[in-house]
């Protein structure tokens, strides 16, 4: 069986956010609504359209703002403790991702601090079928997820990771008792984000789409959502990153893609360019999207061998067709070619043009990652990223030996 889950209700348009809170009060008659967010975004007025929403509606409220850009236990633990204490029956997250892995923590504690993380965190190859039963969410608390960029898609998954600042190991946590009740996209909430912020996020949102298209999970509704994303990404991130809060049809398209692509990828999953890059970060602190830039062309290449030395293994997955879906996409958003492997080219030319003009650097190298630092985690990294729980559905299963060699052709650019 397969099936899409997406949350109860998304909301989008810009300007949506203070007639989506109604609902809290007319609908759901929530009384006590816990904030979770950063301290830039709260120093900055990022919750304040949100808290004179709620005062206008008699809604009692109260945020955490303590929410690191790596989400700790230690994090986790502390904001789950006032949560307990105010007792709220609605929780907004309002963040990019980092705030949103927070909100979705506590909202698991906070239900259910019987819960140890290592069985929440177990394995698993298709998030339908899990060893571990999750326990039913939202029965304390409604979850509302507000993003305040355009890329993580995170207000629309089922995914959130901790790490636990003592070991440094990463609990990433995936069941669909996750995925946020209500999630509100609102591009008023992203109008001001800065180059490097839309650069890092918009590619990231591209990334989601290619690996999801490229997923042995992928279906048709999946793959509808991923191209129509990849497409309104190469038209409108450019505006969005060159013009900003002047041109609010570009940020309110960005907006619209990136949670399109986190629909997609929130049932498809991702692939090994992903698992790359969560290691990338770890070892080397390279931002997220930036990450997942330097390794998509290896990537797009490696997948796309029709003799694969090892194939991904799903039932619905009888054969190496990842070539031609990617010949699709480049059809679909207009880039032609007289084969498939032409066809493929264009699309890396066309993502590397795209790369350039958001000034993503071409290599890990160009990014300040010292030589020997990097050839010295090289090994561990590898490894690591062969373990990342989104290399199992990936349509080409990799040797720990060829994500090495993506590695090091990213490192150095060839």
């Amino acid at each position: 069986m397969l099936w899409f889950r997406v949350p109860e209700k998304v909301y989008l348009k810009r300007g949506c956010l203070p007639f989506a809170l109604e609902e809290l009060k007319y609908d759901l008659n929530k009384k006590k609504v816990f904030i979770v967010t950063d301290k830039f975004l709260f120093e900055n007025g990022y919750t304040k359209v949100i808290t004179d929403k709620l005062n206008e509606l008699g809604i009692e409220h109260t945020t955490y703002s303590n929410v690191t850009s790596d989400p700790t236990l230690e994090c986790g633990i502390e904001g789950t403790k006032a949560m307990q204490e105010f007792k709220p029956d609605c929780i907004i997250a309002v963040g990019g991702g980092s705030a949103m892995d927070a909100g979705k923590i506590m909202w698991v504690m906070y239900e259910h601090p019987e819960l140890k993380f290592d069985e929440m965190a177990m394995r698993f190859m298709d998030i339908r079928k899990r060893i571990y039963k999750f326990p039913k969410m939202g029965e304390k608390a409604y979850f509302v997820a507000v993003p305040t960029s355009a890329g993580t898609g995170s207000e629309v998954t089922p995914f959130t990771v901790i790490t636990d600042e003592k070991t440094g190991i990463k609990y990433p946590l995936a069941d669909y008792e996750l995925m946020p009740k209500m999630a509100i996209v609102d591009c008023n909430m992203m109008m001001n984000s800065p180059k490097s912020l839309t650069s890092a996020t918009g590619i990231d949102a591209l990334t989601h789409c290619l690996e999801a298209i490229a997923s042995m999970m992928a279906t048709d509704y999946t793959d509808g959502l991923a191209k129509q994303s990849l497409k309104t990404i190469f038209e409108y991130l450019p505006r969005a990153y060159d013009n900003g809060a002047n041109d609010p049809e570009a940020r309110e398209k960005m907006a619209n893609a990136a949670t399109m692509a986190g629909m997609a990828f929130a049932n498809a999953f991702l692939g090994v360019c992903h698992s790359m890059a969560h290691k990338l970060g770890a070892y080397h602190h390279l931002p997220h999207g930036i990450a997942n830039a330097l390794m998509i062309d290896y990537v797009l290449r490696f997948n796309s061998s029709e003799v694969p030395t090892k194939m991904g293994t799903f039932s619905q997955y009888d054969h190496p067709n990842t070539l031609r879906k990617y010949a699709e996409v480049a059809e679909f958003i207009g880039i032609g070619g007289n084969s498939d492997e032409e066809k493929l080219e264009n699309l890396i030319k066309k993502i590397d043009e795209l790369k350039e003009h958001i000034e993503i650097k071409k290599t890990i190298k160009d990014y300040g990652v010292d030589e020997k630092v990097f050839l010295d985690t090289l090994d561990e990294m590898s490894e690591m990223a062969y373990d990342d729980q989104c290399t199992g559905s990936n349509p080409r299963l990799p040797l720990i030996s060829e994500i090495k060699e993506m590695y090091l052709k990213a490192y150095y650019g060839k």
